[in-house]
């Protein structure tokens, strides 16, 4: 199922993360596309905030993974555009396939690495802050969620 949303502000958009937060169980995946500065990692910030994670959601830009153990499910953030043509045997798989719900930020560049089952959150900027946000599952329990999402925004 797909569902095209758009969020006319950063807190709207952090709504969004808010609202899918207890939607996921450990071992989702969440993949997060779009250009520099379209509002990845605000929506992570949202979905951070909604599981009761302490620490300030920051992008992982520099670290390629930052992990938030303390909230109701373990959060895995991965930002992988620094990977682009690298050796990615850096034991991301351990959080991709681990017991929290993993984001991921340019998933193409660590394609062998991503699981079969996932939800695909394209951010697309579209001025100021607006931002079109596409949700699209490719199962059964994803579909549900930009299902639930499709009722709600």
């Amino acid at each position: 199922m797909k569902y095209t949303l758009i969020s006319s502000s950063k807190a709207k958009t952090q709504e969004l993360g808010a609202f899918l937060a207890p939607r996921f169980r450990a071992g989702d995946v969440v993949l997060l596309k779009g250009d520099l500065g379209a509002g990845k990692t605000t929506l992570t910030a949202g979905v951070a905030k909604a599981l009761h994670v302490e620490d300030d959601v920051i992008s992982p830009t520099f670290n390629i993974l930052k992990c938030y153990f303390k909230g109701t499910l373990p959060l895995y953030h991965i930002d992988a555009y620094r990977l682009e043509n690298q050796n990615i045997e850096l034991g991301l798989d351990e959080y991709i396939e681990g017991d929290g719900v993993c984001f991921i930020e340019w998933p193409q560049f660590i394609a062998p690495l991503l699981p079969d089952e996932y939800l695909s959150i394209t951010l697309t900027n579209k001025g100021d802050d607006k931002r079109e946000i596409t949700l699209e599952g490719n199962n059964a329990h994803f579909d549900a969620i930009v299902n639930d999402v499709k009722g709600a925004f």
